[in-house]
């Protein structure tokens, strides 16, 4: 799937630096807002360890499917992800910021108007020549590219900074290393602390770009070095004058004159040819300095010819550097392959087991991925019990149940492994009736009907409610649960209902249906519900208000627990 993932970065323009939202349609298998709650939150679980908000729209790669090839092909790629990869070290990357320009003043000039326009597209520098005129003001340019010249091309080879190219994509090749110049810390951490095999070889590459760039790959004379290096030749001549031995003649010639004799003059040249200075700078005299006009010329035309050098050294990479734009892209979308690839081996570090498809529903030992501690919960419905009415005490964990099973649901989907045995159908509809919170709004009855009445019944239909009885009169919802569930049995549908009427429901339960509990044990020494959230199938279970009552009068100073309570106990 690493082609596919990495086909979906380079369509979408994906970026580790980027937070853009994608917006990516696809047919949910949820069909209520509740249940898509619970996707969503499942989705945002697995991205929280990915580093970069990119690597979470990979996930758009495994939309909702019924193809069980489809589901084995996402548990292979799973599977084949290595083991404890490290992803810490990407939250250290910056966005990249060109920090560097060519240091010489550049500038492309052209005959052909096509060539012109086309430069200037590319916001590129550049000049039409219209007139010999023109060239002389080139004169004090530090580099000038040539390319579509023929009348003035004459002209232009007598400026030793002129660099003819024969292709417009030669031209300024310093866009390419202005680019790169903002990912060098990035290429630096990378190539320290990165090893994945696909990254490796492209910071590499770039890296080696890089010194192209660098102030000191070519050798350049300054006058502080010059001044030093006179200083260090004086102090020398002056040790060897004094072991120097003169006529009597040289000296006459020397007070007369003011000239050296030969051999002091020898002691001069043989001195300073052991220092790497061009001899046209320097008085060659006792004491040698500067000579500032030649030295000022050869500043000039050094210049000119490390710019010159520069551009020339770059037209030798001119097709590696050309790639440079295409490689950063390639760079980036490994990088957001490997947070990926990365948060995903985090989230299923402790995950052991890959769902098995089949037409009935075990869940055995499963763990819930939003608890910190979560207890092992095991469940099950096939073809002769495919509706389980769910009872038990408030904060039991019905709702957790119902909410877990979404969970796994799209575990599943995704072709990730769980933290327990599951085997289960490729649901293609799945609804969930979530709790009513606080007073139920006129007309919500009416509503809840509605929406059962659009449910598109079938095999691999699943209903999760969650005590839906809120919503009308308690006289009549049991009966309405019970029809509810005989209703959608009949049609080929699995369901969980939690609910209070457990008592009502058991005495007209429909066929292939189980009543199941969960069931509060009592209080522990702090006076919380010791609760065994593993429903037992089979038993009807008790919301044990008794308990509730019996923990508020001793964990509150309250007159009214207390005599609630033990009305309760007498009664």
């Amino acid at each position: 799937m690493k082609k596919e993932l990495l086909a979906f970065i380079e369509e979408n323009n994906l970026s580790p630096f980027t937070s853009e939202r994608l917006n990516i349609k696809s047919n949910s298998i949820y069909k209520t807002k509740e249940a898509k709650e619970i996707h969503t939150k499942v989705m945002d679980k697995i991205s929280s360890n990915f580093i970069f908000y990119s690597s979470s729209k990979l996930l758009s790669c495994f939309p909702f499917t019924d193809s069980k090839n489809e589901i084995k092909k996402r548990q292979e790629f799973v599977s084949s992800i290595p083991k404890e990869i490290d992803n810490k070290f990407l939250k250290e990357l910056s966005i990249p910021k060109n920090n560097w320009k060519p240091e010489y003043d550049i500038i492309v000039v052209t005959e052909s108007d096509k060539t012109f326009m086309k430069l200037k597209e590319m916001n590129i520098p550049v000049q039409l020549l219209n007139s010999e005129r023109e060239i002389l003001e080139f004169e004090s340019r530090d580099l000038i590219q040539v390319i579509d010249v023929e009348q003035f091309s004459s002209l232009l080879e007598q400026l030793p900074q002129s660099v003819f190219l024969s292709s417009i994509n030669d031209v300024y090749l310093e866009r390419f290393l202005e680019k790169l110049s903002g990912w060098k810390k990035n290429l630096n951490l990378l190539k320290e602390k990165n090893s994945f095999p696909e990254i490796k070889p492209l910071v590499e590459e770039l890296l080696e770009y890089l010194r192209l760039i660098d102030k000191n790959s070519i050798k350049t004379i300054s006058k502080n070095e010059v001044e030093s290096s006179i200083e260090k030749i004086n102090e020398e001549i002056s040790e060897k004058f004094k072991l120097a031995s003169i006529s009597g003649e040289s000296l006459i010639n020397i007070l007369r004159k003011g000239t050296l004799p030969s051999e002091l003059q020898k002691i001069i040249e043989e001195t300073i040819s052991k220092y790497d200075i061009p001899f046209q700078v320097l008085n060659r005299q006792y004491p040698v300095s500067i000579d500032e006009e030649e030295f000022d010329k050869i500043l000039q035309r050094q210049n000119a010819e490390k710019f010159s050098s520069t551009s020339q050294q770059m037209s030798k990479f001119s097709s590696q550097l050309k790639t440079i734009p295409l490689k950063i892209k390639q760079l980036q979308a490994e990088l957001i392959y490997y947070d990926f690839i990365s948060g995903i081996s985090k989230f299923i570090s402790y995950s052991l087991h890959y769902p098995n498809i089949d037409e009935h529903i075990n869940l055995e030992n499963i763990e819930n991925i939003f608890l910190d501690s979560p207890q092992a919960i095991s469940f099950s419905l096939h073809d002769e019990i495919r509706c389980s009415i769910l009872t038990g005490a408030n904060s039991g964990g019905k709702t957790t149940l119902l909410e877990h099973i979404i969970q796994t649901i799209t575990l599943k989907q995704l072709g990730f492994p769980l933290k327990g045995k599951v085997t289960m159908p490729l649901f293609t509809e799945v609804y969930y009736f979530a709790k009513t919170k606080g007073s139920a709004s006129k007309g919500a009855f009416e509503t809840l009907l509605t929406q059962m009445s659009e449910i598109t019944p079938g095999n691999k239909t699943l209903i999760l409610a969650d005590e839906i009885e809120a919503v009308t009169e308690p006289g009549v919802a049991g009966k309405i649960v019970a029809a509810t569930s005989e209703y959608f049995i009949n049609k080929g549908c699995y369901l969980v209902i939690a609910t209070h009427l457990g008592h009502e429901i058991q005495k007209i339960l429909p066929p292939k249906t189980r009543i199941d509990g969960i069931e509060a044990k009592g209080l522990d020494e702090n006076f919380e519900l010791i609760i065994d959230h593993n429903p037992v199938q089979g038993r009807l279970a008790h919301s044990t208000p008794e308990l509730i009552i019996e923990k508020m009068a001793n964990t509150q100073n309250k007159d009214y627990f207390r005599f609630v309570n033990e009305y309760i106990k007498k009664n």
